[in-house]
């Protein structure tokens, strides 16, 4: 799981354009086989991960691992995992689906 945070980060940083007017930051609490809390922040135009999760997020989201995944490959829609309760919301739900648009922006290519 690692190695899919650094991709995010990497990815991000490499093309800036959808994330450029962007100064959010969301946390995500996977569950599952890959347990983890991390915070990706996003701010002039750069990404970053953290593990730090003092600083309050803008948005936080919690969902599976593997769920997680689908959603970094555009196999999930957040909306139909939030209704099926896959995926849970704390703070503001238009954040959460601006994150998936941007994510698909990206085309990441994981192993689910």
């Amino acid at each position: 799981m690692i190695e899919t945070w650094q991709l995010i980060e990497t990815t991000m940083n490499e093309n800036p354009t959808p994330i450029r007017n962007k100064n959010v930051r969301y946390e995500f609490n996977l569950t599952g086989d890959n347990p983890s809390v991390k915070q990706l922040i996003l701010e002039n135009g750069k990404a970053r991960i953290s593990d730090d999760t003092t600083t309050k997020a803008d948005c936080k989201l919690s969902l599976s691992s593997k769920d997680f995944m689908k959603l970094l490959a555009g196999e999930l829609n957040s909306t139909t995992a939030f209704m099926f309760g896959k995926l849970k919301v704390d703070g503001s739900i238009g954040l959460a689906l601006k994150l998936e648009g941007m994510l698909k922006e990206y085309k990441f290519k994981v192993e689910n």
